[in-house]
């Protein structure tokens, strides 16, 4: 499974790992709507990902919009590949890690 969800009393930790798609979508709201749940901080580890498709991007953003809502912390973490910044950045969303113009 491309998802895993690490807990802590403090920080919730969702690790993604090979290709996140329509395939994982489901389990990525899952664990994105329980890692906001426990109110602690939430982080999206995107180090692993090798390609992700608008799935991703749409949920992601849903789940930042809700932390906001809800007062949780949500970052990113983990260096984030090249190929799926430069794919963030042509698909205009240049507020997420790594989609960065001359990045």
């Amino acid at each position: 499974m491309p998802i895993a969800l690490e807990r802590s009393d403090a920080t919730n930790v969702i690790c993604l790992d090979g290709v996140v798609d329509i395939a994982c979508a489901a389990e990525l709201k899952t664990q994105l709507l329980d890692a906001l749940a426990a109110g602690a901080e939430v982080r999206v580890d995107l180090e692993r990902v090798a390609d992700l498709d608008v799935t991703w991007v749409q949920l992601i953003w849903a789940a930042q919009r809700e932390a906001r809502r809800a007062g949780v912390k949500f970052s990113f973490s983990g260096q984030v590949p090249e190929k799926i910044g430069a794919a963030l950045l042509h698909a205009g969303f240049e507020g997420f890690p790594g989609a960065t113009p001359g990045e």
